[in-house]
């Protein structure tokens, strides 16, 4: 069952390039802005809420562990094509835009974290 994985980040990424393709409309520039990393928080969010109310069986958690793992890489290409030469020419949209997004992303991942339950510490059976 780890093609639900894979639907999983499909589905976010799309919905990651549709969202940043909005947000740079809004901000007046002709490129995606976040994309990729909206797509990020959304798999993020995605895969924590499905396991809170128990529709991610544990083959599909081990999809989803294995390409949320991978999208980093995925996500370094993905930057790699983005014309920074371009963006800079934008002016302080860009780097408002930057900042911005640094900004959200540190809330976001503060408040994710805060939404998992604590670990526990297994016991020591050796005593």
């Amino acid at each position: 069952m780890i093609i639900y994985g894979t639907a999983l980040l499909a589905v976010c990424h799309l919905l990651g390039i549709v969202l940043g393709d909005l947000l740079g409309a809004a901000l007046g520039m002709k490129t995606n802005v976040g994309g990729v990393g909206i797509a990020m928080l959304l798999l993020i969010v995605m895969r924590l809420n499905l396991h809170r109310i128990g529709r991610l069986s544990a083959t599909s958690e081990g999809g989803v562990n294995y390409w949320g793992a991978i999208y980093i890489p995925v996500v370094v290409a993905m930057a790699m094509q983005q014309n920074v030469v371009a963006a800079l020419r934008g002016g302080p949209v860009a780097l408002i835009a930057a900042v911005g997004s640094v900004l959200v992303c540190a809330l976001f991942v503060s408040f994710i974290n805060r939404m998992e339950p604590p670990h526990a510490e297994p016991e020591n059976k050796s005593e």
